[in-house]
């Protein structure tokens, strides 16, 4: 880093508090949180403002994953190191899902959060779920085959349209290979995807301004139109779910953090004007730019983050998984239903599968609750969905903060794998976070773009 850079940074960790984007996303959730108490009829139709913000977002994430992807694979100038880096990216994300889906069925099987409701599957009320059910079948479904055919858009524009994450990535991979395979030749392509992203990066800096207003809608209709109904039976449920998310967090991705060389709680609060944003607009992937930024800024290098955070969002939903598995054997649970462990672990490999697509999906985690648990109700009510229709909202905003902080931690593990993790400035970062302003950083990246006057001068 060069002495101006420094002084930037130093000089941003000075500013005043008013000046942080996490001051006015806490103002924003706290006053979304007085509006749903105290005036519930208009904390209710407040959702469109986090709609507007996540919509805002949405529009440049596509775009800015192809060209960051796209120019971190191209970058590397070496198929088969990148080929390696997307195995053991795919191979760690897979594990950790691996535990989060055992960690859920432990957690819910100790618990039992559902064994005191004693419901009637024959007098049982299943419409509230009919909305979900319809996309879970229009969507969802297809097991390991649908997943493989949910890769490959219909059009190469049509991918961006539809904002399918997993199929921007995938041909992101296939660009990047192109490109690499043209060798010199290919320069010039390389720059104006690199000048795309950054772009988008000077976008999202933009749009961030709105992500207080996001927050403060997203939490003024939840409480809203919600509040009330926490309270009683399913509130044992959420609660399990909220400590299982933790136990995932600090139970198994704390010791992969000690192993990695840093401290999941420093690593936390790096990430916490994120986390608030996310904890607003129940939204993991408004604040995916911001994570690209922060990353790279710790140490990993652009190559490593620009392929494992995106790959992250759509093979990495840990807390995701948990949501599934809990909400599986909760519903048994409550049609008092014995569900056997040969069948709960079939269960698992079915949701290991069927979570991996999960980020293509509208309302993924319930939709892909459904689209798994159609496949097994012949044990499992699928009408049971009816249940957590209305406690969804909750749930959403803990899966988005354990699948964010979970994707973020598995771009430093992967960096560390493959030897490229700069583990002296993650330390110097986890030690001082405010020394990387974003803000300042995402400047930083439209300052490299010069006009052609000033770049033929400068030659």
């Amino acid at each position: 880093m060069n002495a101006s850079n420094k002084s930037a940074e130093t000089g941003a960790s000075r500013k005043p508090l008013w000046h942080h984007l996490y001051f006015w996303v806490l103002i924003g959730i706290g006053t979304g949180i007085l509006i749903g108490i105290f005036a519930p009829d208009t904390g209710a139709q407040m959702k469109w403002l986090a709609d507007v913000f996540i919509k805002l977002v949405k529009v440049v994430i596509a775009p800015t994953i192809f060209a960051t992807v796209a120019v971190g694979i191209a970058s590397l100038g070496d198929l088969a190191k990148a080929g390696g880096l997307a195995l053991r990216t795919v191979i760690y994300f897979n594990v950790t899902t691996v535990f989060a889906l055992g960690i859920g069925l432990v957690m819910i099987n100790a618990m039992e959060p559902g064994a005191a409701l004693g419901l009637d599957l024959a007098s049982f009320d299943a419409s509230a779920a009919s909305a979900t059910l319809s996309s879970a079948g229009d969507g969802g479904g297809g097991g390991l085959t649908g997943f493989i055919l949910h890769l490959v858009p219909e059009s190469f524009f049509g991918a961006f349209v539809d904002g399918q994450l997993i199929q921007v990535l995938v041909l992101a991979v296939l660009t990047a290979c192109a490109i690499t395979m043209l060798g010199p030749r290919a320069q010039a392509a390389v720059q104006a995807l690199d000048l795309m992203a950054k772009v988008m990066f000077g976008v999202i800096k933009i749009v961030m301004w709105a992500a207080p207003l996001g927050a403060m809608g997203g939490m003024a209709f939840t409480i809203g139109k919600y509040g009330s109904e926490i309270l009683g039976s399913l509130a044992h449920f959420m609660l399990s779910f909220y400590a299982t998310c933790l136990i995932f967090l600090f139970g198994v991705l704390g010791p992969i953090c000690w192993w990695c060389g840093f401290s999941i709680f420093k690593y936390i609060r790096y990430i916490k004007d994120e986390l608030l944003i996310v904890l607003g607009t129940s939204s993991s992937e408004s604040v995916l730019p911001r994570m690209l930024v922060k990353l790279e800024a710790a140490g990993a290098p652009r190559a490593v983050v620009g392929l494992t955070i995106p790959t992250g969002y759509s093979f990495n939903l840990d807390g995701t998984a948990i949501y599934m598995a809990m909400a599986a054997i909760f519903i048994a649970q409550a049609f008092g239903i014995d569900v056997p462990i040969g069948t709960q672990i079939g269960l698992l490999v079915f949701m290991l599968i069927s979570s991996n697509g999960a980020a293509g999906v509208t309302g993924a985690g319930l939709v892909t609750l459904a689209a798994s648990l159609a496949a097994f109700d012949s044990v499992i009510p699928l009408a049971g969905i009816a249940l957590i229709v209305g406690i969804d909202r909750f749930m959403s905003e803990a899966r988005a903060l354990t699948n964010l902080t979970g994707n973020g931690i598995g771009t430093l593990v992967v960096a560390r794998w493959t030897g490229q993790l700069d583990r002296g400035r993650l330390q110097e970062v986890l030690d001082n976070p405010q020394q990387v302003n974003v803000d300042q950083r995402l400047a930083e990246q439209l300052e490299d773009i010069a006009p052609p006057s000033e770049a033929g001068t400068a030659r």
